[in-house]
């Protein structure tokens, strides 16, 4: 083919293409629409392109409007980064609940995974340890928690909501609810795979050890083990352990306390950063000692405010969702950005390093957990990044002005307001 001809039939297609309406504009890369071919539905020339005359579940698509409605920033797509503990399978058993989203039913969640418990008014959650690190979040009521550490020195707690706990791989412990409520908690293990349904259970143990080596281990009589459970209880119903005071005392140690208090104050905390969108309150080694795998920030975003442009250089980030209603967008390679929504009890997930924002599209507050399989929270604000670099190399990136990079926040805002 000549190149006269090959110019004939471009100049062809670009005059039959105006003669079905195509405008030339709408396959031009845009501000706001960047991408060569255009996505999103900015772009559909005919009515029939946006129809989805399809089988439809009406009730689970308007959860998600971002999926069914990309904004045109978008493009190509990643892996899912919405999971929720509202579609998770509940395990019932005298004394409570629990539900737990890993990395089996969530394919993206390599470093933590996520476990809503539920215990009755002096329910417990049988003593147990556990191969990984356990974080926890008490979100409703108040809990008794016991814990040994390895030099044999022991902790009875209690904890309220807006409390931490956090159980070093192997440490054994046990939890129950209190009166008159009982306890609701989400519990983060530091292993994407770790299931709350596969503990080390101290009824197991004693019923699958011989009992002559029982009788030996304690200095008592096989017979005083003859009436030992034969099945693990897991969460069963309890009594009222009385006053805390007592059991701290009944489990009193020559050795003393663990050297750091395995509980933590989230709630109660001075605000590590607050601004007029919201509030940061973080905990990680460097106040709460005792966590060294797992570092946390509570955020709380004013309505119409947003968590800013951001990534974190040194860990995936574990969201939990625990009121309102969030819309966030990631950003990778590629280039590939995908938006997705949330609401209370949903699970985010962002790789470590890539960028994204998280934006209250509610009319209440947004209060959401960041979770990092790290000793110590670490983020980089992109606002902050740009404040400091020379002016120029940043105006010649951009094409913008001084005026307008002059406008940029100089020191990290964390949450924006409306």
């Amino acid at each position: 083919m000549t190149d006269l001809s090959r110019r004939k039939m471009l100049v062809g297609a670009a005059a039959s293409a105006a003669a079905l309406g195509v405008a030339a504009t709408a396959q031009a890369a845009s501000f706001g629409n960047p991408d060569r071919p255009p996505e999103g539905q900015v772009n559909s020339g005919s009515p029939t392109s946006k129809d989805d005359p399809g089988p439809q579940n009406p009730t689970l698509a308007s959860q998600f409007p971002s999926f069914q409605n990309p904004p045109a920033t978008d493009i190509n797509g990643m892996p899912l980064f919405w999971a929720s503990f509202n579609n998770a399978h509940r395990r019932y058993q005298n004394g409570g609940w629990a539900r737990e989203v890993t990395q089996d039913d969530f394919a993206i969640s390599e470093d933590i995974s996520g476990v809503n418990m539920r215990l009755a008014a002096n329910g417990i959650r049988e003593m147990h340890w556990h191969q990984q690190a356990e974080w926890a979040i008490m979100l409703d009521g108040k809990c008794r928690i016991t814990v040994l550490d390895e030099m044999g020195r022991p902790q009875v707690a209690d904890v309220k909501t807006g409390d931490l706990w956090y159980f070093p791989p192997g440490l054994p412990h046990s939890l129950q609810g209190l009166g008159p409520t009982g306890a609701e908690f989400m519990i983060a293990f530091d292993n994407g795979r770790a299931s709350e349904f596969n503990t080390l259970l101290l009824t197991d143990w004693i019923a699958h050890t011989p009992p002559d080596i029982l009788a030996a281990n304690f200095g008592v009589p096989a017979d005083a083990f003859k009436n030992i459970p034969l099945d693990n209880l897991w969460i069963f119903q309890g009594e009222d352990p009385g006053p805390l005071a007592a059991d701290q005392r009944a489990v009193r140690s020559p050795l003393g306390a663990p050297d750091h208090p395995f509980v933590f104050s989230l709630g109660d905390m001075t605000p590590t950063k607050q601004t007029k969108g919201g509030i940061v309150q973080i905990a990680d080694s460097r106040n709460f000692k005792a966590s060294t795998t797992v570092a946390a920030a509570l955020v709380t975003i004013h309505p119409g405010g947003m968590r800013e442009l951001h990534w974190h250089p040194n860990a995936d980030e574990w969201q939990y969702y625990i009121k309102g209603k969030a819309r966030m967008t990631v950003f990778d390679t590629g280039p590939k950005a995908a938006t997705a929504d949330f609401q209370a009890g949903d699970v985010g997930y962002v790789k470590k390093s890539l960028g994204h924002y998280v934006q209250n599209t509610g009319d209440t507050d947004l209060i959401f957990l960041e979770l990092f399989k790290a000793d110590h929270f670490a983020e980089v604000s992109l606002s902050d990044w740009l404040a400091h670099t020379p002016p120029k190399m940043v105006m010649e990136h951009l094409n913008i002005t001084a005026d307008v990079l002059a406008k940029f926040p100089n020191s990290r805002p964390d949450v924006l307001p409306i």
